[in-house]
């Protein structure tokens, strides 16, 4: 794993890539539809802005933190969706000053932390690499949804590498979170990066094994894709079940995407 300076710097180019789709719309463009159903691109900043600002708490006052985990667990959806209902009812400008100045605060706190430190979250307590890590999985996924909206693509960088670690990193807690067992044995993943190299995870000679693009798997990871329409492969039936429950996101299982050509 790169080292926290590292993370960090890519976290942040995350951000300005996110940024840079929504940063010239004219007002009027943020209450644009995104695949996710209900949600706008200003849902999807105003999520992003409002997570951004959990996690600087949670580097920042563990207290207040455990606070806000309690208010949460009363109703755990509705809470993440009032997060980004309000902050989806701002002025645009006001929603992307303020997501702005919660990212730079965001990396901040993170690359303050000392080392060993484990902070608390939603879920299980991560050091501040792995809440780097997710931070920068979840605004390239939100990300993707606001370049979906506006008919744009982006070429994938080195940091999908990321991406897709957390995304092989969740496996079991995809099975679990479906009320699965998880499989006995590692998986061999072998993915190609956006550069052509060749990313792996897992014992060579694993039994069951998950090949493809780098891009694709992240897109099924961050269920921004079916897999009906993604060039990934397994060998072995549980290899083949993951693709279809992965999930590297924390909370419920997701709904994940219909295909293209439903």
């Amino acid at each position: 794993m790169p080292d926290l300076h590292s993370l960090l710097a890519d976290l942040a180019a995350e951000g300005d890539s996110a940024d840079a789709l929504v940063a010239p719309l004219p007002a009027a463009r943020w209450a644009d539809p995104t695949p996710a159903e209900g949600w706008t691109i200003a849902h999807q900043i105003a999520h992003l802005a409002w997570t951004d600002g959990q996690a600087v708490i949670a580097a920042t006052d563990a207290d207040a933190f455990t606070k806000l985990v309690e208010r949460a667990m009363s109703d755990p959806g509705g809470y993440v969706e009032a997060g980004a209902e309000e902050g989806a009812a701002e002025d645009p400008a006001r929603l992307l000053a303020r997501w702005r100045d919660g990212r730079r605060r965001m990396v901040g706190a993170l690359a303050a932390v000392p080392a060993g430190t484990r902070l608390p979250w939603f879920g299980p307590p991560m050091s501040p690499a792995s809440m780097a890590t997710a931070r920068l999985m979840e605004t390239w996924a939100h990300g993707e949804d606001v370049a979906d909206a506006l008919g744009e693509r982006r070429e994938p960088t080195h940091r999908l590498r990321h991406v897709a670690h957390i995304g092989v990193r969740t496996r079991d807690f995809a099975f679990r979170n479906r009320g699965l067992e998880p499989p006995a044995g590692e998986f061999r993943v072998v993915l190609k990066g956006p550069a052509g190299e060749e990313w792996t995870w897992g014992p060579p000679d694993a039994a069951q094994s998950v090949t493809g693009p780098a891009l694709d798997f992240c897109h099924l990871a961050t269920q921004r894709r079916h897999r009906d329409d993604l060039a990934l492969t397994a060998a072995g039936a549980d290899a083949d079940r993951w693709l279809d429950i992965a999930q590297a996101f924390a909370g419920p299982p997701g709904p994940g995407r219909s295909p293209a050509a439903a």
